[in-house]
């Protein structure tokens, strides 16, 4: 099993880009990896990724020397399995509102003595001593709660206090939907309830994530912030737009 350089460059607090390609190809996977990204984030709630996909996509992040992230669609037990099983590095679990939730997704996903995900491991398994096996990939699976709705804002204390939760990720798209303002992620109230999630996260001594953009990403390092997703449209459409128009002016 292979070293989680994602979750390590976070336990040290360094901040970890994470980029999400909302794609189904291995090649832009492995693609990405080797521009500097420390991971890739495999969509499985909104995005078309189907199973035989992600197993190919986690094993193109491994040979470009990144980690894979697999939101799942929901925080159930032989989903989350059979996510790990496929070999990805961590898991992002969506619409999580209370500390039995939270607490419910490290279950899911670890082994015991930590949780009591099911056993197999498939490949992330392979060549490794069945003994050993259970310690790394409880060491080295990264999980994520996405903290969605204003509930789950209500509940952050007791949230926090739940171990062997990695990334607590503030989500502004349901969240901003959540507050009755749907679409409007960059509302006053909306970017107030989630720099408030923000800094309590960081308070706490967790490690907060969010997605960010270039005009954001300082904003959100003066927040704290280590886990900076970002979707890829965000870092191409800009210079393709540029690149259009340019050729269109000449």
């Amino acid at each position: 099993m292979l070293t989680n350089t994602l979750k390590q460059k976070l336990v040290a607090g360094r901040p970890a880009t994470v980029i999400a390609p909302f794609a189904t190809s291995a090649g832009l996977v492995e693609f990405l990896g080797h521009l500097g990204f420390d991971g890739v984030f495999l969509d499985c709630e909104h995005g078309p990724a189907g199973w035989e996909d992600i197993e190919h996509m986690a094993r193109a992040a491994e040979v470009a020397g990144y980690s894979s992230v697999m939101r799942v669609d929901r925080n159930d037990a032989a989903t989350i399995t059979r996510a790990l099983d496929r070999g990805v590095g961590g898991l992002q679990i969506p619409h999580v509102n209370t500390a039995a939730e939270a607490d419910a997704a490290v279950q899911h996903a670890k082994y015991a003595p930590l949780g009591h995900r099911g056993w197999s491991g498939w490949r992330a398994a392979l060549g490794e001593n069945s003994a050993d096996y259970a310690r790394k990939a409880n060491a080295e699976t990264l999980v994520a709660v996405m903290l969605e709705e204003v509930e789950a804002l209500h509940n952050l204390d007791e949230i926090l206090r739940i171990d062997n939760i990695d990334v607590f990720f503030v989500a502004p798209g349901d969240l901003a939907q959540s507050m009755g303002f749907p679409g409007q992620v960059d509302h006053p109230q909306v970017s107030a309830a989630i720099e408030d999630a923000l800094r309590r996260v960081r308070a706490a001594g967790r490690t907060s994530g969010t997605l960010t953009t270039p005009a954001l990403l300082d904003r959100h390092l003066d927040l704290g912030v280590l886990f900076l997703y970002i979707g890829l449209s965000s870092l191409l459409s800009p210079t393709a737009t540029e690149f259009v128009q340019r050729v269109q002016k000449a």
